[in-house]
This record gives C-alpha cells, structure tokens and sequence, in this order.
C-alpha cells in the first residue's frame, strides 16, 4: 500500500509499505478514506519531536471503513464508517477508566521512554514517533486500530467524511481547551495562534458561553476567518506598542478572563524573546519556543485561566512562573482525552451547532503529500488545513 513516511527532517515520502493486520483480538483494519495533515505533524517534520525513523508513516487524524475485525471487537463491525482518535487508550486501566484516555497506562510499549523525561509517559498515539509507542499512522491506505472499541466511534455512513473527521483530533482538543478556560458566560477569551486549533477553540469558546473571543496571529487569512466565526482580531506584526499593551487596552485594564495558547513550541514572533528563542532553537541550546505562552501569562487578568492545548515537547525557557503565581492563575494543559468528546460532538455536528469543515483550505491525494507538508509548513497563510482524500 502507499504511505507517506518520515525520511527525516523536512522530508516526507510516498512509500510502499507492508499492509496492516490484526494482531490483537481487539484490533480492526481500516481502509482509510480520509485523513488529515496536522499542525502537530509540522512538529515532527521540523524535527522537534525526538525518536523518528526513517521510514515512520505519518497521520493520527484519521477515518475510514472498516475492512477486518478481530473476534474481541464488539462495537463495530466490516463496513462501518469509523472515525479514529488519535491517542491510543486501552479502555481498561485506571486513567481510561476515569475518562483520562491521553495518559493511558498500557497503550505505550515504549513508556519508559517518557517515563525518563517526564516522571511518567502517557498513551501513545498514531503516528507520532517511538517515544509515543511507535505505531503507524494513517496517512496510508490502510490501519490497524488497536483497542479498537475503545478508540474509535462508528459514524452515520451518509455523513460526509470532512463533517466528521476532525473528531479524530483538533475539535476534540479545542473542545477541551475551551473546557480548561473555565469559561463562565460573558466571559473575555483570548487565543494565541488562528491555525486550526485556534479556529475551532473560537466557536467552542461561544459555544461555552463567552461573549467576547480575541484571535491572535500574523496571517491575514486565518485573521478573516476568525472574524468570520465572531472573533475580534489582533495581527501582532501591525501592533505598535506590543501585544500585552493592546489586549490591556482591549479589556479595560484588566485582561481576558482566560488565555489559551494554540501554538506551542514552534511560536513566531519579533519578540527579543522570540529571537532568542528561534537562535537558541537553532544551535540545539533550547527545545521549545514558547513566546506565546509567555504572552498569555503575562496578558491574563488576575485569577484567571490559562489553557494549553499547544504542543511542547521539553524544557522552556525564560518561562514567567512568578507572574502565574503571583496572580494566582489555573492552568490546564495537556494531549486531548479524544475519546472522551467525540459522542457528545458528534451530535452538536448532527445538530447543525458546529461545522469543522469550514476550516478546510486544501484536499490533496497521497501522493500530492510530500509537496502538500512543504507548503503547509513555510506557506501558512494560504494553508490552513490539508486533507487527504485516499480513495
């Protein structure tokens, strides 16, 4: 079958690869019919993300039909029409058990990995390196979905992929995000980065209930389509007296009630900070850039919530944490408990309250994919959201 699969640092491929089988009782395959490009996937192609290999097929945003199944699977069936999250839960430990699935205890054979950088690791996912268990994605013809009961929810078939698809990652992940705002309603939101993260936090962050939601970021496009979902807008290049003081000026004084960074730890910016993060970066001295994240820090009004959907991978520089203390912010960050979320937003998608496939920019076929991930990652104003239409 073919794959598009990581050759290294800014080089994808379209490959052919060996076809999925089960190897689990609770496995299904899949034929892919759609799959995404994800802003997190320009994290690996940078070479952020440690324990690539040459060879890795690429995609954790995933669907299609099911074409095998193994005898423990219960919830699907040959022919289902399934979206897939992108973390793997095993559905029976204690994290899964409390709905916690991105912090799965068994899902990743290469925990101990994470368990060295981070105190303990949490659920692999497709996709997304050998530190995340070293699965293949789904930007393939086809997938084996582990746990499959546990990891993916059958769609209506007359349903158009690109209404649900995102199901599998980001509007779960901005649902959450708006969740970890704490929003009350006639609340101030504002979000760093208008990608495809932040577009969709804009109309959860209404859904929630907040009256007012800032967008923050340098390219014009996704700029409009934020204003075009209600958003009030901020191009920090065109801000003459920094962004901290124009959000200051924008809420009276007193900041947003909640800042949400949907950037993480490729965030640009002419900052002293930001250079220093982009040279640092460069030479091996830093791992992340996280201007944005400072940014929300010090913007948010006292007591208030910062969200953290943002990919980070190590260790931050410059990092204001006497600025969180001091004004007593709640922080709420993580990868997204997918699975969690995909029911109850499969039926605001039903009900017409939220539409995700207005974030498209590009439909592409597989083998556009190397060409399609250049672009995206040095063209993004233009490229927003890839999808891959495999069949």
């Amino acid at each position: 079958m073919k794959a598009l699969c990581w050759e290294g640092r800014q080089e994808v491929a379209v490959r052919t690869v060996s076809m999925p089988r089960i190897l689990r009782p609770d496995d299904v395959v899949i034929k892919i019919t759609t799959a995404a490009i994800c802003g997190s996937d320009l994290h690996l192609y940078n070479g952020y993300v440690p324990t690539m290999q040459k060879g890795d097929i690429l995609g954790h945003e995933n669907m299609g039909e099911v074409v095998e199944v193994g005898p423990a699977v219960k919830k699907m069936k040959v022919g289902d029409k399934i979206v897939v999250a992108f973390d793997i839960g095993c559905g029976k430990c204690y994290h899964c058990e409390n709905q916690d699935y991105s912090v799965c205890d068994n899902s990743n054979p290469n925990r101990y990995m994470a368990d060295a950088m981070y105190g303990y690791g949490g659920a692999a996912a497709f996709g997304y390196s050998h530190l995340y268990g070293g699965y293949a994605g789904g930007q393939a013809e086809y997938l084996r979905v582990p746990y499959a009961d546990t990891n993916a929810i059958v769609v209506p078939k007359d349903i158009p992929d690109e209404k649900v698809l995102f199901l599998s990652d980001i509007l779960p992940t901005a649902y959450m995000a708006a969740e970890n705002c704490n929003i009350k309603r006639g609340d101030t939101v504002a979000i760093w980065g208008a990608g495809p993260v932040g577009q969709l936090a804009i109309r959860c962050a209404f859904m929630l209930g907040a009256e007012r939601v800032i967008s923050i970021d340098h390219f014009n496009d996704r700029l409009k389509l934020a204003e075009s979902a209600g958003a009030e807008t901020i191009n920090f290049e065109d801000v003459k007296d920094g962004i901290l003081d124009e959000i200051k000026f924008r809420t009276g004084g007193v900041g947003p009630d909640s800042c949400l960074d949907a950037v993480g730890l490729e965030a640009h910016g002419s900052s002293v900070t930001a250079v220093m993060d982009r040279t640092k970066a460069a030479v091996g001295l830093a791992t992340d850039r996280p201007d944005a994240l400072r940014q929300a820090i010090m913007a948010c009004r006292k007591s208030g919530s910062i969200s953290v959907p943002g990919v980070y991978a190590g260790f931050l520089d410059k990092f204001p944490f006497g600025a969180a203390f001091a004004k007593g912010l709640k922080f709420g960050m993580g990868q997204t408990h997918t699975q969690r979320y995909m029911a109850p937003l499969l039926e605001r998608i039903l009900k017409g309250e939220i539409n995700p496939e207005e974030i498209i920019s590009h439909r592409i076929r597989i083998d556009e994919g190397p060409e399609a991930y250049k672009n995206f990652n040095f063209n993004k104003d233009e490229y927003r959201k890839v999808v891959i239409k495999m069949h």
